[in-house]
């Protein structure tokens, strides 16, 4: 009986994994439309700039040319870590919480050579940027929310850390936090638990009435 709920736990969770590609797949697919779309907006902000400039009319131009920085500084948010699965899962919910009102701060320095493949790392970096969404979501406040990630070296590991604001109690049961979500409760952080248990690494979260922090360090 236990290892047949167990089979059918890893097909759940396995199943829950696949999903969560297929959403970064088409968050990927949403982020280059956004790109296109930037591209061809370009060529009709030329057409008004060389038409002001034409006419003499460079206050009206300068003005212009001010609003168009400030549309592309919010637009500057692509992130090249040089690993092709890793940039998709962060641009893609960069973009997705950036859509929400949310402030993001990332920074991401990779090591040469990594131990853990693709796949494993897109599941563990994708439920936790859900995840974090998901909880900066329930802050009504939209200057309040905020979403903090940082990858990178910690002695000799790579070490993973994301924190975020929240405004929810958090749910825990005697293994660990549990998603508040009622559709496949704590799937996520399940994923989580297991892919770094079977790369001996690290699990730790935490959290306050406002901000929820989890590390994850992975032995190299």
């Amino acid at each position: 009986m236990g290892s047949m709920f167990a089979w059918l736990l890893d097909r759940r969770v396995r199943s829950w994994q696949y999903a969560l590609i297929e959403k970064h797949c088409e968050e990927v697919q949403h982020m280059y439309q956004e790109m296109r779309t930037w591209r061809h907006d370009y060529k009709n902000h030329l057409q008004v700039m060389k038409a002001h400039l034409e006419l003499g009319e460079y206050e009206k131009l300068a003005d212009y040319l001010g609003e168009l920085d400030r549309e592309i500084s919010q637009m500057d948010y692509f992130i090249k870590t040089g690993n092709v699965m890793l940039d998709a899962v962060l641009n893609s919910k960069i973009s997705l919480a950036r859509s929400k009102q949310i402030r993001v701060d990332v920074k991401v320095v990779l090591p040469a050579h990594l131990v853990i493949n693709h796949y494993d790392l897109s599941v563990i970096l994708g439920n936790l940027l859900d995840n974090a969404i998901e909880g900066c979501e329930t802050q009504s406040e939209e200057k309040e929310r905020f979403l903090r990630v940082y990858i990178g070296m910690l002695k000799e590991q790579l070490y993973l850390s994301v924190t975020n604001s929240h405004c929810t109690p958090v749910l825990k049961s005697k293994n660990g936090y549990l998603s508040t979500k009622a559709k496949d409760r704590g799937l996520g952080t399940l994923s989580i638990d297991r892919i770094v248990a079977r790369h001996k690494g690290f699990v730790n979260r935490k959290n306050d009435e406002l901000i929820f922090a989890t590390e994850i360090l992975l032995p190299l």
